[in-house]
């Protein structure tokens, strides 16, 4: 049976190898890795028990799908030899802001060219990936991208011109709910509770109000009211944001996240 192949070795390699064998989607004999000079890939197969490849000719002897996981800017200096050993696969990118109109000049010989984006929390299985295919994909490879995918958590196909806007919120929205995290823990702090109190307050609230806002079939909007007593302790805090624009600067968070996406992606 075909293998996959991972070029790079990295956190998010990683997490799609270790998922993959966690969901019993792929066994690691049939999982090859290749890193760069550094002992990423080694590792790797080592806590895994996938197969470590020496070079580009081994990595993909076998090969069915070339999963191409390394930093985006190594791409224009890739090994030439990319192009021709890569004929008839499978390629799945997860090289932010790489078009595929530019992966298909490095990987004209593959079967399909997938692009995608996963996010940071696919690393424990709970990720979001927005993808799309350069051609329409057969049930097989079809097949191979929710398995792969799947590893990470969830994935939804966009329009290629939206995944710009698919990284802004998903892929950069991470970072923005850390950050929050973090003015929560901060401001428990000012309201005068111990530093561990108030961490473990602010990720905990985050976690069971996300798990609520998943959990439920409704908009975030009847849940927030559902909190919200008239003149109450939550509707002034919620006065203080809508004062502030906390909507608005959201809005601004994303557009500028997008913008930059869409000059990276030129």
């Amino acid at each position: 049976m075909d293998t996959i192949a991972f070029l790079g070795a990295g956190n998010m390699a990683a997490a799609m190898v270790e998922g993959l064998i966690r969901e019993k989607a792929w066994p690691p004999g049939r999982i090859a890795c290749m890193g760069g000079s550094g002992a990423t890939a080694s590792a790797l197969a080592s806590r895994t028990g996938i197969r470590l490849a020496r070079s580009l000719d081994e990595l993909v002897a076998g090969a069915g799908t070339l999963v191409v996981a390394f930093k985006p800017q190594h791409l224009a200096s890739a090994d030439p030899r990319l192009d021709p050993l890569s004929a008839g696969l499978l390629v799945i990118s997860v090289l932010a802001g790489k078009r595929i109109e530019g992966l298909s000049r490095a990987f004209s010989r593959a079967r399909n060219i997938v692009r995608s984006m996963p996010n940071t929390p696919g690393q424990i299985g709970a990720g979001m990936t927005g993808w799309c295919a350069r051609d329409p994909l057969g049930p097989a490879d079809r097949a191979t991208l929710e398995e792969v995918f799947g590893a990470l958590g969830r994935s939804i196909e966009l329009p290629e011109p939206q995944l710009d806007a698919f990284t802004a919120v998903s892929g950069s929205g991470p970072a923005y709910v850390f950050e929050f995290a973090a003015a929560l823990r901060d401001a428990a702090v000012a309201a005068g509770l111990e530093p561990a109190t108030a961490t473990t307050l602010s990720v905990e609230t985050l976690l069971g109000a996300s798990r609520l806002l998943a959990h439920r079939d409704i908009d975030p909007e009847t849940l927030r009211d559902q909190v919200t007593s008239p003149n109450g302790v939550t509707a002034a805090g919620l006065r203080k944001m809508s004062e502030r624009g906390f909507r608005g600067m959201v809005r601004e968070c994303v557009l500028a996240a997008k913008a930059r996406s869409e000059e990276l992606s030129a």
